[in-house]
């Protein structure tokens, strides 16, 4: 059974600000009036990035988000986005909205926001569309042509580094700051770990594994592709105490990729894996327990392999986000100690 959904005193004080996203009037308490005049007194604020540096003058009304997960942090803050990103991976039911995303707008009495697709890319012309005060990307891989015509539309918080490597808590830091909620955010990244720290003790068994967060395809298994330490799945599992296994570490080191391939003909590396995470059905596990190459890896050769199923909100929830944490954190964890044993 999975955690209720995190809501903190400061989210719920940050939610007098909801009301100012749909329009509403947001003085009609004195609570909700301090928290707008604390918001206020927070600008300008000045956020640095990849391509430099966003200066936001004043408070945003209008708050618009692209890219996978930026808008679940306004929401989990309780402010209800203008626009935000259509989800393409892990939709259960195709309405371009994950779960916990669904759950936390029915929490806050909100319609879904205006949904981006953003399958070929960045639609401009929707995100002009809604009027935004600012634009939230810190986690993100925006090259810095987008980066420029997106600033023409509203100040845009870019990632701090790595495209696609920012660590959930600094995603909620950087949106948390770009909103005037940057103590809340603060709190909110406070509580989250708190949640997986809890959740990785009940599951000890992972502790110190190796593993890898792999992408097998099905039709070539002449290639063994995985996740750098750069990206957030298999940067996620080792900062909560597992293992990185020596070929990841390697081709980690230099890059800025956040994604690899090696031959299968150099499966040998792996042998210090304890577990793969992959994509897919066990069909695709079954292929590679009986792939000549693949089945050298001890993990393969004794089934400790973990199978995501394609777009199902778990195999989103592999990615962790600020909503998704709280919503099957618990599942997550539950199939990797199962693949393990």
């Amino acid at each position: 059974m999975r955690p209720s959904r995190l809501l903190t005193t400061a989210a719920v004080a940050a939610s007098a600000l909801v009301l100012a996203a749909c329009g509403a009037d947001d003085t009609s308490s004195d609570t909700g009036a301090d928290a707008a005049a604390s918001t206020d007194a927070a600008f300008p604020v000045t956020i640095e990035h990849v391509f430099g540096e966003t200066v936001i003058e004043e408070k945003p009304e209008r708050v618009a988000s692209i890219a996978w997960m930026n808008h679940e942090v306004p929401l989990a803050l309780g402010v209800v986005p203008v626009g935000m990103s259509k989800a393409t991976w892990g939709d259960d039911d195709e309405d371009g909205v994950l779960p916990w995303v669904e759950e936390r707008l029915e929490e806050l009495d909100a319609e879904t926001p205006v949904l981006f697709d953003e399958t070929e890319g960045i639609d401009f012309e929707a995100v002009a569309d809604t009027a935004p005060d600012v634009i939230l990307a810190s986690y993100s891989g925006l090259t810095q042509e987008e980066y420029d015509t997106l600033s023409k539309i509203a100040p845009v918080v870019a990632y701090p580094e790595v495209a696609w490597g920012t660590t959930y808590q600094d995603m909620i830091l950087m949106n948390s700051e770009a909103l005037g909620l940057a103590e809340e955010g603060e709190e909110l990244v406070e509580e989250l770990d708190s949640t997986v720290t809890e959740a990785f003790a009940e599951h000890e068994e992972l502790a110190g594994k190796n593993v890898v967060f792999s992408y097998l395809d099905p039709n070539d298994l002449s290639q063994i592709g995985f996740y750098t330490t750069l990206d957030t799945r298999p940067g996620f599992l080792a900062e909560y105490g597992m293992g990185t296994p020596e070929v990841v570490a390697e081709m980690s080191e230099g890059t800025d990729e956040f994604y690899t391939t090696v031959s299968a003909e150099e499966a040998d590396t792996f042998d210090d894996v304890d577990l793969f995470v992959t994509y897919g059905d066990e069909s695709l596990a079954e292929a590679a327990e009986e792939d000549p190459l693949l089945s050298q890896i001890p993990a393969v050769e004794q089934g400790a392999i973990a199978m995501l199923p394609n777009s199902t909100p778990l195999a989103a929830a592999a990615n962790p986000t600020p909503l998704s944490i709280t919503y099957n954190l618990d599942e997550y964890l539950d199939l990797l100690a199962a693949a393990l044993a």
